[in-house]
């Protein structure tokens, strides 16, 4: 909901953007750089305005 990041993935995999801020939520549980590759993502994906 910060960035956008899931909800433009999820649109991407057509999948729920709920579904998928809970599988962000447990990348970010398990050791490796998913913040980091979240906040890249954050930049890389374009906004919807």
């Amino acid at each position: 909901m910060i960035g956008g990041v899931c909800a433009g993935l999820a649109r991407r995999f057509g999948i729920s953007a709920t579904a998928m801020r809970i599988i962000a939520v447990l990348s970010c549980l398990l050791p490796g750089p998913s913040v980091v590759i979240y906040l890249v993502l954050w930049v890389v994906i374009p906004s919807e305005t």
